[in-house]
């Protein structure tokens, strides 16, 4: 308890001063509680399947902390990075007894060099609109704001909704912001300003501009410039319709929070090497289907060659389906959500190919909307090229999640939809479910069946994958987040 006390002040200076993101497991250890801190080197334990205490950690932090003046805008996973300090040579017990903090800064120059040694631009902060504040929107301004202390230079400007007449209507998305039924109340202080038309959220300030069209609005004039535009409206999805946004003064660039036609899909983790916003100012962060399975799909196809893949998710139900039985333009989703279990197609799979090339025409998918308000399964039924176990793809999953802010892994044999209710993966692993089969015969070509089920948070899972993208598309993303591999 001492140590989580005592790492709790030098955590908060390297977050403040440095913008170096301290996790553990992935789990946050900034701006929680020593008791938390404590609870997530359990996690991190059961995680790695060693054990990874205070003891183990703390010197490694204070590494960390010496070295804080060159790991501006970092992320480091202190967990991951001590389990790989205790299989080192300079790692004697769990004590440290002959483990000195010169060994230690040895360690993390060598584990650390590619974050100690990239340069990091220090420009102005990004500007930043939502265009629209429904369920992603509100967890992405979530998201946001959250960030904005840490120095990340992305600023919630603004907030753009539809024109209508409705009475407190600044009051109710002040409450629905505050107050969530499946991610909880948000953690600080918002109060208003109804003559502006203002939210100040955690001091920051954020304008509500009440628009029914791009062309209407003027950002300029409210201060904002050069800002990136996240329409997750859903209402213009190809080149044409998101360019209206570009016809706005005060906009540079704009995503969608749903799969685009004619922009490019980027799945952070996966094609980030396509965004360059010189050339292209119009991109789609696809949609949270598409990033939970593209990455596992993306190491699968790396490692064993898929054949062909099709993808059955089971998902939480939306806002497009009715409460009860009423009329709706899509078929059976008119039927009550609370109530049935309704088939329904899914994009994911034709998305799949504008992020993973490799794999166009190898790819199936279905979708059942079940009665459940978030996170969903996609089960990932694969033919590759090779002749594997249930062993050697869990073995490689779990290598490749210790090293991944998209693929999360969970191997307990216990995990149900309600425990990734506010997981930052784009999708976690349920290992204990994977079924491998060897199909091919000796002396036949090598081919195995595999089945891999994956959770994904639909909402607070695809927020962070899409807040991931908008830091590569301002320059504002952290060291230490690159590509799944």
């Amino acid at each position: 308890q001492e140590l989580a006390e005592n790492a709790i002040p030098i955590l908060g200076k390297l977050y403040r001063e440095n913008n170096c993101i301290v996790t553990c497991c992935d789990k946050p250890m900034q701006n929680v509680s020593h008791l938390q801190i404590i609870s997530e080197h359990k996690f991190a334990s059961d995680y790695l399947g060693t054990k990874i205490s205070l003891k183990d950690t703390y010197p490694v932090l204070l590494g960390i902390f010496a070295l804080r003046d060159q790991l501006n805008s970092t992320r480091i996973d202190i967990g991951k990075l001590t389990w790989k300090w205790q299989q080192s040579e300079g790692f004697v017990n769990e004590h440290h007894e002959t483990a000195t903090m010169q060994q230690i800064s040895k360690f993390l120059h060598k584990e650390l060099k590619m974050q100690l040694e990239r340069e990091v631009a220090q420009d102005l902060p990004k500007d930043v609109v939502l265009y629209g504040f429904g369920r992603i929107g509100r967890i992405v301004a979530r998201m946001l704001i959250e960030k904005t202390g840490g120095g990340h230079k992305m600023l919630l400007r603004a907030v753009v909704v539809r024109n209508k007449k409705i009475d407190g209507d600044l009051e109710k998305r002040a409450q629905l912001l505050a107050r969530d039924s499946v991610h909880g109340p948000f953690d600080g202080v918002i109060e208003m300003n109804t003559e502006k038309r203002q939210l100040i959220v955690n001091g920051n300030v954020i304008q509500f501009i009440y628009a029914n069209h791009p062309s209407e609005i003027d950002y300029t004039a409210y201060g904002i410039n050069n800002a990136v535009i996240v329409d997750n409206t859903g209402a213009w999805r190809d080149r044409e319709g998101l360019s209206e946004h570009l016809k706005a003064k005060g906009a540079s660039e704009v995503i969608l929070t749903a799969p685009g036609k004619g922009v490019p899909n980027i799945v952070a983790g996966v094609n980030y090497h396509e965004i360059d916003t010189e050339k292209e100012k119009i991109y789609s962060a696809a949609s949270c289907t598409t990033n939970a399975i593209v990455p596992v799909l993306k190491v699968m196809h790396d490692k064993f060659a898929i054949n062909h893949v099709h993808c059955e998710t089971i998902h939480s139900f939306t806002n497009d389906q009715n409460l009860i039985d009423g009329m709706h333009s899509k078929p059976r989703r008119g039927r009550s959500a609370p109530m049935n279990m309704v088939l329904t197609n899914t994009g994911a799979a034709d998305a799949v190919a504008l992020a993973l090339p490799e794999l166009k025409g190898k790819v199936s998918g279905n979708a059942v909307r079940v009665p459940t308000p978030n996170v969903s399964i996609a089960i990932l039924m694969m033919n590759v090229a090779s002749v594997t176990s249930k062993k050697e793809v869990n073995d490689y999953l779990y290598k490749v999640a210790l090293n991944s802010r998209q693929i999360g892994f969970d191997g307990t044999g216990e995990l149900v939809s309600t425990d990734v209710v506010g997981d930052r993966h784009a999708g976690v692993v349920d290992a204990d479910s994977t079924i491998v089969e060897v199909l091919s015969k000796e002396g036949e070509s090598p081919m195995s069946s595999v089945i891999i089920y994956t959770f994904y948070d639909n909402e607070a899972g695809y927020s962070s994958q899409l807040v991931r993208v908008l830091q590569r598309m301002t320059g504002k993303g952290l060291r230490g987040e690159d590509e799944v591999k």
